[in-house]
């Protein structure tokens, strides 16, 4: 009777965790987002587009990297005269670009570029208006110091958070890349270098007086975080106040970053990374420094980041979305209980430099090969 009964149990228990699963089962796919995506063509056949932004009359200005500003509205692009000679060589050029949050008032649009002085170069930040299909009353608001001799790791993304200030990203520049204690190049931990950095000013290129006193100095700069390799992503989360940045690991060790006020985010001294030789920099140990919210090994090569904000993508919103030029598809991080984890999607859209929530809620792309800018149309599940 007791060899019945228990018999009895077992079954009921068995049917009993079947049911539970399949419960959870169907639960998990009714909380799932019940959609596909595909990537609808904007703009095409341009050059690489670095990054670029929609104006208020439903046009959309981008900068290529050879050193052209254009402005794409009703099927034709109107390229700008005007712009300053860039250094399109090695990584540089003209990179990202971003409109003042009152420019529907006052016209000002701020971007950056490499510029060559002599056998080095040095990285701009200048804003400028539009006058007759032309920059006018272009403004140089900061320079790096004419050292990078390789033309590479400039940076750079320009984004404004909801209290005016403007943030601008900037790589190690200088004569090559190596981490280690041993490292060639330590711009990047040098406080009275602006490679390396992420900076914070004015609209007009002043030095906010709450900036950090970063040790070393005696009053604030516009440096406000350093420690950085190569940061080509910026996003802001107005809800938390919080700017988020991407940067270019060595071998592996890409980085999502939370920007802290007067925080180290330790290159070239730690990554997660290793040098392109196989030789390791840190042994992953970052005591004393920030640690990244993630990172991704082997590399993504991250570009191109922004903050959902939107209700287009079902469950999405509030999620991290960063470009892969590398791996040629988007990243996109959430949180689960603190957590942050990750889904790749659009796998094998192409080399992705720029992440851009339009004003219509939906995520558009600058692609490569040839330079495009797409859109992101989530359409219901095929079964």
């Amino acid at each position: 009777m007791k060899r019945i009964f228990s018999l009895l149990w077992c079954v009921l228990a068995l049917a009993s965790c079947s049911e539970s699963t399949a419960k959870t089962e169907e639960e998990q796919e009714v909380a799932s987002d019940n959609f596909d995506l595909s990537t609808e063509l904007v703009l095409g056949d341009r050059g690489a587009i670095w990054g670029f932004e929609f104006l208020p009359d439903g046009g959309i200005i981008f900068t290529e990297r050879s050193g052209k500003i254009g402005i794409f509205k009703d099927g034709k692009v109107t390229e700008l005269a005007g712009v300053p000679k860039v250094a399109y060589e090695s990584q540089g050029g003209l990179l990202d670009i971003a409109l003042h949050p009152d420019f529907a008032n006052n016209g000002w649009i701020y971007t950056a570029y490499l510029e060559n002085v002599g056998k080095a170069a040095r990285m701009n930040l200048i804003r400028f208006k539009i006058e007759n299909n032309a920059l006018a009353n272009v403004e140089k608001l900061l320079s790096t110091s004419a050292t990078n001799e390789w033309k590479g790791h400039n940076g750079s993304r320009i984004l404004f958070d909801k209290h005016g200030y403007l943030f601008w990203s900037v790589g190690e520049g200088g004569k090559t890349s190596r981490g280690g204690k041993d490292s060639p190049n330590k711009n990047a931990q040098n406080v009275k270098e602006l490679w390396g950095k992420v900076h914070r000013l004015h609209d007009d290129g002043k030095i906010p007086s709450d900036n950090p006193v970063l040790p070393g100095n005696t009053e604030p700069t516009s440096i406000y975080s350093y420690g950085h390799r190569n940061p080509q992503g910026l996003a802001y989360n107005a809800e938390a106040d919080e700017v988020w940045e991407s940067e270019h690991g060595p071998r592996g060790g890409d980085e999502l970053n939370l920007i802290k006020k007067g925080e180290n985010y330790g290159w070239p001294f730690v990554s997660y990374g290793i040098n392109y030789d196989e030789v390791d920099i840190s042994g992953k140990k970052h005591e004393g420094y920030t640690e990244p919210t993630f990172q991704w090994t082997p590399s993504l090569g991250a570009c191109g980041l922004t903050y959902l904000t939107s209700d287009k993508y079902g469950s999405w919103k509030g999620s991290i979305f960063a470009g892969a030029l590398a791996l040629n598809h988007v990243s996109r991080i959430y949180f689960e209980n603190g957590v942050a984890k990750e889904e790749k999607i659009l796998q094998d859209v192409g080399r992705v430099r720029d992440v851009v929530q339009g004003p219509d809620g939906f995520l558009y792309l600058s692609l490569e090969g040839p330079g495009r800018i797409v859109k992101v149309v989530p359409s219901p599940k095929t079964k």
